[in-house]
């Protein structure tokens, strides 16, 4: 998975969480907010992996920990910006 699929990856994870977030209100700026914190925490943790030497580009582990800080960065963010 290269760099197209980190940014995808990020996509649809922000859209599903903002979707599904229970405490999404419409009518705030919150989509944009939620498909950014995704791109850039699967992106920050694709970077991290390759540094730290956790996975390299295209290893299974990839997938799973670039999901999983994506969806935690959306949950806080989506959270966070509802309760203003």
């Amino acid at each position: 998975m290269g760099w197209p699929g980190i940014i995808v990856l990020g996509l649809a994870v922000g859209l599903a969480g903002w979707w599904l977030h229970p405490l999404r209100r419409p009518g705030r700026p919150g989509l944009l907010i939620a498909l950014t914190a995704g791109v850039v925490a699967a992106a920050a943790a694709k970077m991290a992996g390759n540094v730290s030497g956790l996975f390299y580009d295209g290893e299974t582990l990839e997938w799973p920990v670039c999901t999983g800080v994506a969806m935690f960065a959306v949950a806080v963010t989506v959270g966070l910006a509802s309760r203003r």
